[in-house]
């Protein structure tokens, strides 16, 4: 009878030592995504200042989110198609937003699709301007595709 104990014992002491790795793997895992940087890409693709607004409200939710948890967030704003007119100098109704946010935040971009660019700019008969703060990609829908493969969430206002 006291053999049979010894091995439920035996037995038991395994498993509480298995629990404690394994509690101690979660608090590391815990510990590892509080390191992690965060990487969320938005996507605005209507010429619509609300959406606009909307999407920058997001980045800086997640901006207060992640700071206040004391983690990373990167954020890359991503515009084309009509949602273009976001970034474009005579048109934008948040440039003014986005250069103060770009001033306050060195981890969010803005990504302007170099396509939607070009034949804007043509239709307009010359160059259209973009805000300083936002750079040309070759083709926003490609970047978005892009920065999720390389582990962006994906956000739509």
């Amino acid at each position: 009878m006291i053999e049979i104990t010894r091995k439920v014992f035996v037995r038991l002491l395994a498993i509480a030592a298995l629990g404690m790795m394994m509690g101690g793997g979660a608090h590391a895992a815990g510990k590892t995504s509080r390191t992690a940087i965060h990487k969320v890409a938005v996507h605005v693709n209507q010429n619509d200042k609300a959406i606009m607004n909307m999407a920058l409200n997001n980045v800086q939710n997640l901006i207060n989110h992640y700071k206040k948890a004391g983690e990373k967030v990167v954020v890359e704003v991503v515009a084309y198609g009509p949602g273009l007119h976001m970034y474009r100098a005579d048109t934008s109704p948040v440039k003014d937003r986005i250069a103060a946010m770009s001033l306050r935040n060195k981890n969010v971009k803005f990504s302007a699709c170099g396509n939607t660019h070009r034949k804007m700019s043509k239709a307009a008969g010359k160059q259209v301007a973009l805000v300083s703060e936002a750079r040309k990609v070759p083709s926003g829908v490609v970047r978005l595709v892009e920065l999720q493969e390389h582990g962006y969430a994906y956000v739509r206002p």
